[in-house]
């Protein structure tokens, strides 16, 4: 299942709930200002450090740039993805679940 949070975790305990609920082979992608749980060294990142370091967490790209952040200060780990990797993560991950 791929499991998207839009919210960052400054604001809403979304991403700590998703991470519950992520199982052994969900996926997670960070879309909107959820992509500010993808930032390295911060709370958010240690939560996904098993995760991520299984390569099952993902960032959107175009996000992270619409909010002036780097792609380099991404949490090891976690993959940023452009529209056409998001399309793919939805059809090989279906069905989808949005933690708004």
């Amino acid at each position: 299942m791929l499991h998207t949070v839009n919210k960052s975790p400054l604001q809403t305990n979304d991403l700590a709930s998703c991470l519950g609920h992520l199982g052994t082979d969900g996926r997670l992608l960070m879309i909107e200002d959820g992509v500010y749980g993808a930032l390295s060294g911060t709370e958010a990142t240690r939560q996904l450090a098993g995760p991520a370091g299984e390569g099952r967490v993902y960032v959107l790209g175009p996000d992270l740039e619409a909010r002036g952040v780097d792609a380099g200060t991404v949490a090891d780990g976690v993959q940023v993805v452009d529209y056409a990797g998001f399309v793919q993560l939805v059809v090989d991950h279906g069905p989808h679940q949005a933690w708004v």
